[in-house]
């Protein structure tokens, strides 16, 4: 894509030839200017990529107030051109945060070289803000997401400590599982922040090793199976009693538990909820199925793994919409896929694939 240049100059013939340099070497002069009025106008109008302004320049304000303005409105870079280069005139050209200055009269290699650096260093500034955006909006969909459980905590322990005496084993008993449920609610709320940031930082480390892939399997179901209330129904099936394969045992435990979880979760009304592991020679995949609420159309193709998007039929199902997000993650790091098939109040089912190598045992 060519980018678009702006010259503030005043002196016409300067003006043109450094055009015709520019033209030259690929880039597009969108026009040529000689006040800071003007300059402001036609960066509205143009919205070029970079601009090169003559520090001494027509009008009421020079060169580097005109380009304060303009950062402060557009934000598109400026580098300075200029015949002298006093320190005074460097300092608050520093001050403006420049891009860059070029001497005349203009050397195209020097000036190609300037454009360049400028434009990659914007472009990593509008990356580093971009990110830093992101980053403050999960913090504060984090901090409204944590503050239900924080409620049932202060709330409960609250009750707790000024009408113990008045209350029942059971009614203590209730308030203190509350206080438990919502502690681990606001954890692996933070344990999931803390993934997604790890992986979007691309810091999520991946460390195989060799399993037994049924037993590992088992050992993450039985929880389940333990503490599944009694409309629920968990099977899990595999075609043999053992196998080994080569996976990273915390990223694949993470991959299960949360898929698992969400297909408890989204079956309010219960069900079966089938998990099969079906291991290949160069290969493993797994599904997990459940006869839930299945998930919109519309969700489902556009939306499914961006962080805390959530469906509109979740309801008051509670969720911070991160899990699928760092799911897919998870699973591309270990090169692997994963598809979705769901139908809104039919049900979902999970397919994710795992290259690996087997050593039948």
């Amino acid at each position: 894509m060519t980018q678009k240049i702006l010259i503030v100059e005043d002196e016409l013939l300067i003006a043109k030839g450094l055009a015709r340099k520019l033209e030259k070497m690929g880039y597009k002069v969108v026009d040529i200017v000689s006040s800071g009025a003007k300059a402001i106008e036609k960066t509205a109008e143009t919205q070029p990529d970079i601009i090169l302004m003559d520090i001494v320049i027509k009008g009421e304000i020079d060169g580097i107030t005109t380009a304060e303005k303009i950062r402060e409105k557009y934000n598109i870079p400026i580098i300075y051109i200029t015949a002298y280069a006093d320190d005074q005139t460097l300092e608050r050209a520093q001050i403006t945060g420049s891009y860059g200055y070029i001497l005349k009269p203009f050397k195209e290699r020097e000036l190609h070289a300037t454009i360049k650096m400028a434009l990659n260093k914007h472009q990593e500034f509008m990356k580093t803000i971009a990110s830093n955006q992101e980053k403050s909006r999960y913090l504060s969909i984090a901090a409204h997401d944590l503050r239900n459980p924080l409620t049932t905590i202060l709330g409960s322990s609250e009750l707790l400590r000024d009408y113990s005496h008045k209350l029942s084993p059971e009614k203590k008993k209730q308030y203190f599982d509350n206080i438990s449920q919502a502690a681990a609610n606001m954890n692996q709320a933070l344990e999931e922040l803390l993934l997604i940031s790890k992986a979007e930082d691309g810091k999520l480390t991946f460390a195989p090793e060799a399993i037994d892939i049924v037993e590992f399997f088992g050992n993450v179901v039985k929880p389940f199976q333990v503490t599944l209330y009694t409309e629920h129904n968990l099977i899990f099936l595999c075609q043999h009693q053992s196998y080994q394969t080569v996976v990273d045992r915390n990223i694949l435990h993470h991959i299960l538990i949360n898929l698992l979880s969400n297909a408890i979760k989204y079956s309010p009304d219960g069900g079966k909820i089938m998990l099969e592991l079906i291991c290949e020679e160069d290969q493993i995949y797994f599904t997990v199925q459940d006869e839930g609420i299945g998930i919109p159309e519309k969700y489902l193709t556009s939306q499914l793994f961006k962080v805390f998007e959530r469906a509109h039929n979740v309801g008051l199902i509670k969720g911070t919409g991160l899990g699928l997000s760092i799911v897919k993650q998870e699973v591309e790091l270990h090169g692997g896929t994963i598809e979705v098939e769901s139908e809104e109040g039919k049900g979902t089912t999970v397919k994710v694939t795992i290259p690996c190598h087997f050593t039948d045992q």
